[in-house]
């Protein structure tokens, strides 16, 4: 594809050679000659130098050198993934059908189109919807709906009587429906005896949620555990009983949100961070990386620690320690002032 095809697909200007051939596309480290890559993140402008790319996506204003020719879009990021249907892999498309090793029970509604894998299982009483795509070794268990153009990637595992709506994304490995973690303790004449607290009810995932992989979503005790629209979980992550999460929320793998916490539109949870049950985290907050929410989060906050603090608190506190020192050597330097001026008077 001609440069000055890609910079009009982009809707990007640039000055140079339009005829020069893209061929693929790639970081600025590893682009060779005919490569196209982008510059999103000010941190790695100086990779620019070095890059052996044939054109590189930039924003309007940026000013470094590059032996590159430059196509200056509004927003790099998005304008290098509206690319990826052009030089990427094409996606393998599933043809409708049935495959003879899949295992199909009693009352089930089986939409239009369909792909089912083989080796899957689908029990009593479910119900999927026009176009959905399910994948080799996926198990869903009786009286489970599942919306259209759904993608149930293979050995997902779905429990009875859960929704799923329109166009969610399962990768491999995803659990929904698994049992919440709940006992009660009492102790008896042997000693103590721990009993299991019945999980009665469901999840129920709205429509344009992606889940990754090996991410659990757990049943709730009684009622729903809720996925709202749009809601994009990553790998790993852990959601446990009667949790609501919104719609347009973000959680990032490693993650774990305990039960009956309350995840509101627009927050964004990082890697390995803990929310305890029970609490909410209000609209726009963000928890950082590794943090332990231990109360309330507040709309459009910012908290990281352990336990998480405002991001401006914690900044504080690693300065602190520095203060401290810088305050010792001041005092320290004063005493000898102090007694060099002493000696003086002897």
């Amino acid at each position: 594809m001609k440069l000055a095809d890609v910079a009009k697909t982009v809707n990007g200007t640039f000055t140079g050679d339009g005829d020069v051939e893209i061929v693929a596309m790639a970081s600025l480290l590893e682009a060779r000659e005919g490569d196209i890559s982008f510059l999103a993140n000010p941190k790695y402008a100086k990779q620019m130098k070095d890059t052996k790319a044939s054109a590189v996506l930039v924003a309007q204003d940026y000013e470094g050198e590059t032996r590159a020719t430059l196509i200056r879009v509004p927003e790099p990021n998005k304008a290098f993934a509206s690319l990826a249907p052009i030089f990427g892999p094409r996606p393998y498309v599933r043809e409708p059908g049935i495959h003879a090793t899949a295992v199909i029970g009693e009352n089930v509604t089986l939409g239009k189109d369909l792909y089912i894998g083989p080796y899957t299982v689908i029990s009593d009483g479910v119900t999927i919807g026009d176009g959905t795509v399910i994948e080799g070794q996926v198990f869903i268990a009786h009286d489970v709906h599942i919306g259209a153009g759904c993608h149930l990637y293979p050995q997902v595992n779905i429990r009875e009587s859960c929704v799923l709506g329109d166009r969610v994304i399962l990768h491999a490995g995803v659990k929904i429906g698994t049992d919440g973690y709940g006992y009660t303790v009492e102790i008896g004449a042997q000693g103590p005896v721990i009993t299991k607290v019945p999980q009665v009810g469901i999840v129920e995932i709205g429509n344009d949620v992606e889940i990754g992989s090996n991410t659990c979503v757990d049943r709730a005790r009684f009622g729903r555990t809720r996925i709202g629209d749009c809601t994009k979980i990553d790998n790993l992550v852990q959601i446990g009983h009667n949790v609501q999460i919104a719609p347009f929320v973000g959680i990032i793998a490693q993650a774990g949100i305990a039960g009956s916490a309350k995840i509101e539109s627009g927050a964004l949870i990082w890697s390995q961070a803990g929310v305890s049950g029970h609490l909410t985290v209000h609209e726009r907050a963000q928890v950082g990386p590794q943090s332990g929410v231990k109360e309330d989060v507040p709309e459009g906050e910012y908290v990281v620690g352990s336990p998480a603090v405002p991001k401006r608190a914690f900044a504080e506190g690693l300065l602190l320690p520095r203060l401290v020192d810088k305050l010792k050597r001041r005092v320290a330097d004063l005493e000898a002032k102090v007694k060099a001026l002493g000696q003086g008077n002897d």
